[in-house]
């Protein structure tokens, strides 16, 4: 068996001491990733730079030890690789050209034609393969179609996904269209981050928490079953996540359906019921919330305790309910992995 601490417990095994690593790890919260990102210039530079992306992939696991570091890189680039315009406004975040109808739609290109505008990111895991520390497991990731086509519909991140429902509700046929492109391109892309090193793939749906009955049904579930099935059939053996956030009560089966190895679960539900009612599917990760990443003390410690003891007759990656927030301090992160190591 791998000795890799990440790829054991994705394989089902109960671990004394569970893995860890953060999502959005390389960020803003670290002096050593906002000198990087300085030196590259603007957000996408530094994804498109693949030796720039390579170091801020790896200044965590430099300074922390995580077990697994996860590329660099963004949801939206997947939508800009199949046509879409795409810019950062400062200080507000992302913004697309959008697809509001068939027109637009049809003016996109096909999931065979994201290649050579991915290729950066591809190289990108092919420096990491070589550059990361032996015992380090390599994430690869891509957003999932519902939360993809929500910035693409609305051409920017909304509170509620309005737009996105909005054309669902109107022209079922035009946004069953985009998702299926997007199901497709995905597979292609997440793919190709395999063959390029990827050890492991992570699916983010964080608007999964929208979608209600049918529409999380078909929108959310199978989009991401037909994901992990066509890759699993390309690359046997590949572990995938899946992190259908705020998915709620919808996380209780949502491996099984969709041939996920690990669900990944927010931190708006408790670590003792999704032991209960989610892990005995396989393995979960999470649920730290990020707040505790700002605030740190003897909260920090005890709740890190209660999802270890939480999560520990079962697979379990400890990782928080979301992504860390730039006013995070490293030295509480220091502290969660000190305190997860030392309570397994």
């Amino acid at each position: 068996m791998t000795q890799k601490l990440m790829l054991r417990a994705l394989a089902g095994e109960t671990l004394p001491s569970p893995p860890i690593w953060m999502m959005r790890q390389a960020g803003r919260y670290l002096p050593e990733y906002r000198a990087t990102r300085a030196k590259a210039g603007d957000f996408l530079s530094l994804c498109y730079s693949p030796d720039l992306a390579a170091e801020v992939t790896l200044q965590p696991i430099r300074r922390f030890g995580f077990d697994a570091a996860i590329l660099f890189a963004d949801i939206l680039l997947l939508p800009q690789a199949l046509g879409a315009d795409l810019w950062f406004e400062t200080g507000e975040g992302p913004r697309l050209s959008t697809v509001t109808g068939p027109k637009q739609l049809a003016a996109l290109k096909g999931k065979d034609d994201i290649h050579e505008h991915l290729a950066p990111i591809y190289e990108t895991l092919r420096i990491l393969t070589r550059e990361l520390p032996r015992e380090t497991t390599l994430i690869g990731f891509a957003g999932a179609p519902w939360t993809v086509a929500s910035y693409m519909i609305a051409g920017r991140g909304t509170p509620d996904q309005g737009p996105a429902h909005a054309l669902k509700a109107a022209d079922r046929p035009t946004f069953s269209a985009l998702i299926d492109l997007l199901t497709e391109a995905t597979i292609e892309y997440l793919s190709a981050q395999v063959s390029a090193g990827a050890e492991v793939v992570k699916l983010f749906d964080s608007w999964a928490g929208s979608l209600k009955g049918r529409d999380f049904d078909d929108f959310a579930l199978a989009p991401a079953a037909r994901i992990i099935s066509e890759l699993k059939a390309r690359h046997p053996g590949l572990p995938v996540i899946a992190f259908p956030r705020e998915a709620g009560q919808r996380y209780v089966g949502f491996a099984r359906a969709t041939g996920a190895d690990c669900v990944a679960i927010d931190n708006s539900v408790e670590a003792e019921w999704v032991a209960a009612n989610v892990q005995k599917d396989g393995c979960v990760q999470g649920n730290l919330a990020p707040r505790h990443m700002v605030t740190g003390g003897q909260e920090l410690v005890e709740e890190t305790r209660r999802i270890v003891r939480a999560f520990s007759q079962g697979p379990h990656i400890f990782n928080l309910g979301h992504g860390i927030t730039p006013d995070a301090d490293p030295d509480n992160v220091s502290l969660m992995v000190e305190t997860v190591r030392a309570a397994g």
